[in-house]
């Protein structure tokens, strides 16, 4: 004769393996996993009615069993999202001035290099040679501007015509 056996619960321990599955999924996505507690606790309780009920009848506990793990480990994934969620909350009102400091660290770098540049330009055309060379000397510059506005009409050294 054959022993049959009582499945009590194996539907629950089913519903409980599924729903835990889904918490795990979705515990481990960023943000989302904050709304996995709702379904965590759904499948702790069928998992813990199941095995009850299977207690009761001595009947297979494999899947509640299973089913009760997967949905503690993605509840406590899910609670320490609250967790880190709140850490970075806390410390939201410190990047706006951090965000700010690399900026402006970034333009003064950018501004430092551009005053620090030297620009030469060649043009060659039908065997005239155009060359025109810059550089950040401010003095030089300087110079030139009051010459300009003197009324000085010295040749500029910055644009040379060569054959």
């Amino acid at each position: 004769m054959e022993d049959v056996q009582n499945k009590t619960g194996s539907n629950l321990g089913i519903a409980a393996l599924i729903t835990a599955i889904i918490t795990f999924v979705l515990a481990v996505i960023p943000c989302v996993g904050l709304i996995a507690i709702i379904p965590g606790i759904i499948a702790i309780v069928l998992a813990s009615v199941g095995l009850s009920q299977s207690a009761r009848t001595n009947s297979p506990r494999g899947v509640l069993v299973a089913g009760l793990i997967i949905a503690i480990i993605a509840s406590l994934i899910s609670v320490s999202q609250v967790f880190v969620a709140s850490k970075i909350a806390k410390s939201a009102d410190k990047w706006p001035g951090d965000i700010q400091n690399i900026i402006k660290d970034v333009q003064d770098n950018v501004v430092k290099d551009l005053e620090d540049a030297n620009i030469s330009i060649k043009v060659e055309s039908n065997g005239d040679k155009v060359e025109i060379k810059t550089g950040t000397d401010k003095k030089d510059k300087e110079q030139k501007l009051e010459d300009l506005e003197g009324g000085n009409t010295q040749k500029d050294d910055t644009l040379q015509k060569k054959k």
